[in-house]
């Protein structure tokens, strides 16, 4: 039976990745925080730990000698990425390389491929000169999340040089139900249906022209697991190739629950505009549809209507 590491279960990508791997019939192990709730996560091997923790975590792995370890543990918010920034750098980056060396060592120690899998992200592009993005496309970050992803991404291929099978996806934005209200798709779903059941009156966002290429986290998932199990190890883009505004993601929600007209319910916060923010990332995913056989199953539109129907049921 494959044995599974994967660290970041209590976070949105990590949950749906246990309910795949334990469907693919793997053995799953998972590190799960300390100071947060555990998650209920049956037919998982919950390990309570801490990811900065290096030197447990490597006697971890070196214990259970996983086939595959997948790490999405991280600071997953880039404006929390500005107010601490040392531990984010800590977490995205310096745990990344931490786990990258252990899992070396345990390849090592007990003569068994380890395949490796970094959940890496967009925001690695910072201000790109060109769109769509690509796996050639420079690293050049212009926030502390994106810096500390960009760390672990480049050190990925370091130790993949050295034998072994790791792999970075540059991820880009993929939403679900299960994304945490304070990320702004999740925000504004949730208040969307608030406002079409009298429970709120006003949608506070920041800013309103940023572009992204939003995905179904399911379907993101589908592509980590992809990249484990290939032939060779490689970088991908996973991504849908398509940009919409955040000005968009609202029209889309509030189209969902019959109201056309929506400026009245949307205030602009200054304070809410992150000190500096790509302008439009989305990416080209052509190498993960050809070398992986992947390709997004839900657009945009029903990206939303699946999260707005979801956010609507659990307060109906």
């Amino acid at each position: 039976m494959t044995r599974a590491f994967v660290t970041g279960v209590n976070g949105q990508d990590g949950s749906y990745l246990v309910e795949r791997l334990l469907a693919d019939g793997v053995e799953v192990h998972a590190l799960a925080h300390d100071l947060e709730p555990l998650p209920d996560l049956p037919g998982v091997h919950l390990h309570v730990g801490d990811v900065t923790d290096t030197g447990d975590v490597r006697r971890l792995l070196l214990d259970l000698a996983p086939d595959e370890v997948y790490n999405l543990a991280a600071v997953s918010s880039v404006a929390r990425s500005w107010s601490e920034p040392v531990l984010t750098g800590r977490v995205n980056g310096l745990a990344a390389a931490a786990l990258l060396d252990a899992a070396l060592a345990a390849q090592d120690k007990h003569s068994r491929q380890v395949r490796f899998v970094q959940a890496s992200s967009a925001e690695i592009f910072g201000q790109p000169d060109h769109s769509p993005q690509d796996e050639t496309t420079p690293v050049r970050p212009v926030n502390p999340y994106g810096a500390a992803k960009a760390y672990a991404h480049l050190l990925v291929d370091v130790y993949r040089r050295r034998g072994l099978h790791a792999v970075s996806l540059i991820l880009y934005n993929h939403e679900s139900p299960r994304r945490p209200t304070h990320f702004v798709s999740r925000k504004i779903t949730s208040t969307v249906a608030a406002i079409a059941q009298g429970r709120a009156t006003r949608l506070t966002l920041g800013n309103l022209d940023a572009r992204r290429d939003w995905g179904w986290a399911p379907d993101y998932v589908d592509a980590l697991v992809r990249a484990a199990r290939a032939a060779s190890p490689d970088d991908y883009v996973i991504a849908t190739g398509t940009a919409h505004s955040v000005r968009d993601f609202v029209a889309a929600a509030f189209e969902q629950v019959g109201i056309t007209d929506w400026e009245p319910w949307v205030f602009v916060d200054p304070e809410l505009v992150r000190p500096a923010d790509a302008s439009e990332l989305v990416g080209d995913s052509s190498k993960a549809r050809s070398e992986l056989g992947w390709a997004p199953t839900l657009g945009f539109a029903e990206v939303v209507a699946q999260m707005v129907a979801a956010d609507l049921a659990a307060s109906g």
